[in-house]
């Protein structure tokens, strides 16, 4: 689309994609855009030019053109025809006819969808963000973590080469909370369409569980309504991702693809969480990965076994708490760009975050509790973790709740909290004892 290729990434990114001024500066086949009217035709239930132009996100000029085009086939009838904007339409026997013959091709009924190459333009154009990380930036975004230097470092050459990241550490040392939180360090939103068109077939990209519409603009300039704009997505996906789903997913009663799920992160971070549980080798899901992880591109199968190729713009963080040997080979782990691991915190550390939480649930730590609370952790040998302070907090705070006191900070609470969170013996009280010693 001319339109969109003499812009640059600030002037999108400031403006949005600019409006339509001809059905061909869709880059959509006209005919495709005629069939997906006279499904919005069918299913309002007093179709106008405009209600018909806000499902399609097209002009109403040119919405007007494609109903007037669905008229002169006498597939819709003009019933009141009076402002721009303000003529009614209804179906007639021969629309109500080409509808059935369109549904069992193609079910979606949506905003007009925009044409792969447009798609993959604007992704790219979009990839990197207007501004790059700086360590004043990254600890923006990492403010809540007490993390050392060296790893905000390596995080921000992360950000900003757009490299993926194997993070590995023990269990509870916050390699999750790391992950979701290099999103929040990439400036900028970004704008996706709700759909794009291939050969006919409908990929929806917009996904209100994963993509997060930005607060609305008020420019006074007109913008291509097939496109919204979106905080930079976050995708974190787990134990439960297979390999079926990195591709499309076509759906048999709607007739259409839903974008899987690295599509859906263009633009932001994709998380592949507990890296190595999922029901698949890893190794198939790297070897899948391999050239998208190199280039940048991604290849999905249509139905009809036909290939496409769509950008592979996200930034790709594996977590895990294996042992990378265990799950890759050395030529894959020079392709992850950058590995870091999350260590255990320092007692210093520790107290920082245990200082923190407690703080921002309203609880008084005194140096008292934090001897105490250090001392159990030498006397055990324990290693210490960045989720316990949290977690152990939690403890306090339902022991709290039950008891009908205020959250609050002792030592007996401390010991509480830690039997019920490590674990403990529960031994019957003193009184019982002498029926035991009856029973001997």
């Amino acid at each position: 689309m001319p339109h969109l290729n003499i812009l640059t990434r600030a002037e999108i990114e400031s403006l949005g994609p600019p409006a339509l001024d001809e059905l061909e500066d869709t880059g959509v086949a006209q005919q495709f855009l005629c069939d997906l009217t006279l499904k919005h035709v069918a299913s309002l239930p007093d179709p106008s030019t405009a209600s018909v132009a806000e499902r399609l996100k097209l002009p109403k000029a040119l919405t007007e053109e494609l109903l007037y085009h669905l008229y002169r086939e006498k597939l819709i009838e003009m019933r009141l025809q009076s402002a721009v904007g303000a003529t009614r339409y209804a179906m007639l026997d021969h629309g109500w006819e080409r509808l059935s013959r369109l549904q069992s091709q193609n079910g979606y009924v949506g905003p007009a969808p925009v044409s792969l190459t447009d798609y993959a333009h604007m992704m790219r154009l979009q990839a990197v963000p207007f501004r790059p990380a700086s360590m004043e930036s990254v600890r923006a975004a990492f403010r809540d973590l007490v993390l050392p230097d060296s790893l905000l470092q390596t995080l921000g050459c992360v950000i900003n080469s757009r490299s993926s990241l194997f993070l590995t550490g023990l269990p509870g040392t916050g390699k999750t909370a790391v992950s979701e939180r290099m999103n929040q360090a990439l400036f900028g939103n970004i704008w996706i369409p709700y759909a794009i068109e291939v050969d006919g077939q409908i990929i929806r990209i917009f996904d209100p569980h994963s993509h997060h519409p930005a607060p609305e603009n008020n420019s006074a300039l007109e913008h291509d309504r097939r496109w919204v704009e979106i905080e930079r997505p976050l995708i974190i996906v787990g134990g439960e991702l297979t390999l079926e789903n990195a591709d499309l997913a076509w759906s048999t009663a709607a007739k259409f693809y839903e974008a899987p799920f690295q599509v859906k992160s263009n633009g932001g971070t994709l998380v592949i969480d507990d890296f190595g549980r999922q029901r698949m080798p890893p190794q198939d899901l790297l070897n899948r990965w391999i050239l998208p992880l190199e280039r940048r591109v991604d290849f999905l199968t249509l139905h009809n076994g036909k290939k496409i190729e769509v950008p592979f713009e996200q930034l790709v963080v594996f977590s895990t708490n294996l042992e990378e040997r265990d799950l890759v080979d050395e030529a894959f782990l020079r392709r992850m760009g950058y590995r870091a691991r999350v260590e255990p915190p320092t007692a210093g550390a520790f107290v920082e975050i245990f200082k923190r939480t407690a703080t921002g649930r309203g609880i008084q730590v005194d140096q008292q509790c934090l001897d105490h609370l250090l001392a159990k952790y030498a006397a055990e040998k324990r290693i210490m973790k960045g989720c316990e302070p949290r977690d152990l907090l939690n403890k306090v705070n339902d022991i709290c709740i039950f008891e009908g006191r205020t959250p609050q900070l002792t030592t007996h609470l401390i010991d509480l909290a830690w039997g019920n969170y490590f674990g403990t013996a529960h031994s019957f009280a003193p009184e019982y004892q002498r029926f035991e010693m009856a029973a001997q």
